[in-house]
């Protein structure tokens, strides 16, 4: 490990040995740890107890932020003409069908997330080995494969994600900006612990939430009381 900055010395400082903190404390102390001179995203680290292996243990969902996500979130919507008018009303970045396929078969993948219609996904199946890679293959169980172009686009801007476990069992997405009040980092946190917890597969046994971290760019993790989250 290399030599600790003045900065991530005054962090660990700031978190006390051994303790594990409430949901709460934790979205209250992570703001008070970063000393990033950007605005640094907040991140949550959940391990489960699933076997992602096994395709009856794999964990995957989409979670609405309340709070947003405090990110730009750039969209491109690939749609048929009569769905275009709709789709540039919601928010996206980019519209348009064939243009933007042949853009992506050069190496073009500029953007964030791909919403699309169930009708064009024939055309969107050969750009796999581009998109796939990338995680922006669209998928009609995250919602960004549907006939509902423009709400999907406006929820997606609102600060819905996607998200699903991997290999090692964890799952680790950005919940929102340092510059959020902890109210609103909890507030994200908890939803998305929530939505976690409803996503709980059938066939895993014994402990299904391991452990929880919450951080932020470049700081240390804070260790979250998994029990703190039984009552969401």
């Amino acid at each position: 490990m290399g030599k600790l900055t003045k900065n991530q010395k005054l962090a660990l400082e700031k978190i006390e040995a051994g303790k594990i903190y409430t949901l709460k404390e934790a979205s209250a102390l992570v703001k008070d740890i970063t000393s990033a001179k950007f605005d640094a995203s907040v991140d949550i680290d959940v391990r489960l107890g699933v076997d992602p292996r096994k395709a009856n243990q794999m964990v995957r969902g989409v979670v609405s932020l309340p709070n947003g996500t405090g990110k730009q979130i750039r969209v491109l919507a690939l749609c048929t003409p009569d769905k275009e008018a709709e789709a540039k009303e919601a928010g996206a970045d980019y519209v348009g069908l064939d243009e933007y396929i042949e853009k992506i078969k050069g190496g073009w993948t500029d953007v964030d997330v791909i919403i699309t219609m169930p009708a064009i996904m024939g055309k969107i199946g050969a750009l796999g080995r581009v998109l796939g890679p990338r995680g922006l293959m669209p998928n009609p169980k995250s919602g960004t494969v549907t006939m509902e172009v423009g709400k999907a686009v406006k929820e997606v801007k609102q600060g819905k994600i996607d998200f699903k476990v991997d290999k090692s069992g964890i799952v680790h997405t950005s919940i929102g900006k340092a510059s959020f009040t902890s109210e609103q980092i909890y507030g994200n946190a908890r939803e998305f612990v929530s939505t976690l917890l409803k996503l709980k597969p059938s066939a895993a046994k014994g402990t299904y939430i391991k452990s929880i971290y919450l951080s932020s760019t470049m700081s240390p993790g804070i260790k979250v009381d998994p029990k703190s989250t039984e009552e969401i």
